[in-house]
C-alpha cells in the first residue's frame, strides 16, 4: 500500500509543474561555477520530482 502525500489529482499537477517551472528556471539561471553546479542539479531535482509527482496520478487511478 502506498501513502501519497497529495490525494486530489489537481493539487499534485499543480505542485509538479509549479516544481517542473521552477527546476527549470533553476536550470536556465545556473552560472558556470561550483555554485551554478548546485544549482543545476538542484533544478535537476526539482524537475524529476515534479514529473514523478505528475506521474504518479496515472498509476493511483482511484481519484
Amino acid at each position: 500500500m502506498k501513502r501519497v502525500l497529495v490525494r486530489h489529482r489537481r493539487a499534485r499537477r499543480v505542485i509538479g509543474v509549479v516544481l517542473v517551472v521552477l527546476g527549470g528556471g533553476f536550470m536556465w539561471l545556473a552560472p558556470e561555477t561550483p555554485v551554478g553546479a548546485a544549482l543545476l542539479a538542484t533544478g535537476i531535482l526539482l524537475e524529476i520530482a515534479g514529473i514523478t509527482l505528475e506521474h504518479r496520478q496515472g498509476r493511483a487511478g482511484k481519484d
